[in-house]
């Protein structure tokens, strides 16, 4: 049922659960026996997200008021997921909020949520969006308790029109405390652009810390068919030449400005389309001596035969930063391997220097899940090497 004044009515209850943010993108792998094809269906990602709401006996019954009186309509739907805090305190009567704008998504002529000691909402309009500050429709008077607000008690957080996806769900845990579920597909998904990424080749090096402090999973696999007559031997017949290098990575993120470069970072890979490199951040090259800063070559202890290394990419960390080469050729040198990179790192290559080899990689699925908690966000995918 919309508003009298023809909008449609907002979803006023204070998220108070972990929220789950779900991103879907749909992409056509067209594989041969080289490579692979990936067509774009879907450029912008569907968002869904799904809120927890702890409330009394009243709020249950208000929310299912709500969904009775308007289940198939649009909605205001406030994203919690997304919340800051002014930067200075709130007064009543002012037509501007000063808040980082640049780590969500506020947008010119949309609504703002104002929330106060982390009860339910109440909604402006955005006339202006500016870096540091959102300039209001009209000034503040009903949306805040007092005169002055401490920032502190202040969240901030865009609004997004959206439908529910789902049936909305009410737990009583007992007869004035329950949980309120629901799942709502917004509206009007942004373009975000990829955040500033270290590139190598033309694409970026995923070098997030949080994958330091997080396993990662890898299976090594190759597309075969095993051919049984059922009176022979068992024949075993390759159906790529590629070797199919399939890993699982968790990222962390926590605070605003670190949430916001994640989702970016989701955004840029749109499912299964674009591929990025990867460290294995597992030192496979040791090396056996220093290099001088103009040198090409590596001495490094064997760990395969020479001409897996061709071709290869490395990632060193060097103490001026991150360095990305290519292994051109590689020959015995006694007991060791002697490689040549493409070219020389400009400064000397001390002998414990670290050295992982990098991988291209690509999303493996279209569906992004991503858990927002009450300190971090965490998101897991599953990644497969890609030769393009």
């Amino acid at each position: 049922m919309p508003n009298p004044d023809g909008r449609p009515p907002p979803w006023p209850f204070p998220a108070a659960q972990e929220i789950t943010e779900v991103l879907e993108w749909r992409t056509d792998v067209l594989q041969s026996r080289a490579g692979e094809q990936r067509i774009a269906l879907r450029s912008r990602p569907r968002e869904i997200v799904t809120f927890q709401h702890r409330c009394d006996a009243l709020g249950m019954a208000r929310a299912a008021e709500l969904v009775r009186a308007g289940f198939v309509g649009e909605w205001r739907v406030p994203l919690w997921h997304l919340a800051v805090q002014p930067t200075a305190d709130v007064v009543q009567g002012a037509a501007e909020i000063a808040v980082d704008t640049t780590v969500a998504d506020f947008r010119a002529g949309d609504g703002v949520v104002v929330a106060v000691d982390g009860r339910e909402a109440s909604i402006a309009e955005i006339a202006a969006v500016e870096a540091d500050r959102l300039i209001l429709v009209e000034p503040l008077g009903a949306q805040l308790p007092a005169a002055i607000v401490a920032a502190l008690r202040v969240s901030i957080a865009p609004v997004r029109a959206g439908i529910l996806s789902g049936p909305v769900e009410i737990a009583r845990r007992r007869q004035n405390d329950g949980l309120v579920t629901a799942t709502f597909l917004l509206r009007d998904a942004p373009d975000l652009s990829a955040p500033v990424m270290p590139t190598y080749l033309g694409r970026p090096v995923q070098t997030d810390p949080s994958l330091t402090r997080s396993p990662i999973t890898a299976s090594l696999r190759r597309a075969i068919e095993y051919v049984d007559n059922g009176f022979g031997p068992v024949v075993v017949e390759p159906l790529r030449d590629q070797l199919e290098r399939g890993e699982a990575i968790t990222l962390k993120a926590q605070g605003a400005a670190e949430r916001w470069a994640l989702r970016r970072w989701l955004w840029s890979l749109r499912g299964r389309q674009t591929s990025f490199w990867l460290p294995s951040w597992g030192r496979e090259l040791q090396l056996r001596a220093a290099m001088t800063s103009g040198s090409t070559l590596m001495r490094v202890a064997p760990i395969t035969d020479l001409a897996g290394y061709v071709g290869r990419a490395i990632l060193l960390e060097m103490p001026s930063g991150l360095r990305f080469r290519t292994i051109n050729a590689a020959v015995a040198d006694g007991a060791d391997h002697r490689l040549t990179l493409s070219s020389s790192l400009g400064e000397p290559v001390a002998i414990g220097t670290k050295v992982h080899f990098l991988t291209l990689l690509r999303s493996d699925a279209d569906r992004v899940e991503i858990r927002h908690g009450a300190v971090a966000s965490k998101v897991s995918v599953t990644i497969i090497q890609t030769g393009q």
